[in-house]
């Protein structure tokens, strides 16, 4: 049912919609369940997607992931998630594969380091730095930080490949 209230003390009238719905549609589904129309269905759990929905008089009908799809939480889901990929041209490998119940876990290749992750691993990579003439490798870059470069100074060199600059002989 719905209401209509005007309320008039105002300069500008005010029009106020109340909706009164259904006691049983106000109820919470429990921590394990998933609400479809009327009913809180028992969820699948991670690795499998509903095949059916409860009723009144069934539970609710699971089915397993296919391969490359994974939900890695208890769901009431249609469909399993595509995995993802650890794309090589992103600087990215895979560290531990995909399963029913977890995505693709990738990491940063040689050379490479992480420049965003989630929980699920290195996102996107970025290949390391490279020094230039003039400059020494001050620290060498890891699977989570750049390369830092610096600058040699007074009467020294690098080529931009040498852990420190070099004194001119001579």
């Amino acid at each position: 049912s719905s209401y209509s209230v005007t309320l008039k003390n105002l300069t500008n009238p005010l029009t106020i919609i109340l909706v009164l719905e259904s006691i049983g549609s106000c109820i919470a589904c429990g921590r394990a369940e998933y609400r479809i129309g009327e009913e809180c269905c028992p969820m699948c759990p991670p690795g499998n997607h509903v095949h059916k929905h409860c009723t009144k008089f069934t539970t609710t009908s699971c089915v397993s992931c296919i391969a490359f799809t994974f939900l890695d939480e208890p769901n009431g889901l249609m469909k399993c998630a595509p995995c993802s990929s650890c794309d090589s041209d992103l600087g990215l490998r895979v560290k531990q594969p995909c399963t029913s119940q977890s995505d693709d876990f990738c990491e940063p290749q040689e050379g490479f380091f992480c420049w965003f992750s989630n929980k699920n691993g290195c996102k996107i990579a970025q290949k390391h730095r490279s020094c230039k003439p003039g400059q020494y490798i001050h620290h060498t870059g890891t699977t989570s930080t750049d390369t830092v470069c610096s600058d040699c100074t007074g009467d020294t060199y690098s080529d931009g490949s040498l852990a420190a600059c070099q004194s001119h002989t001579g």
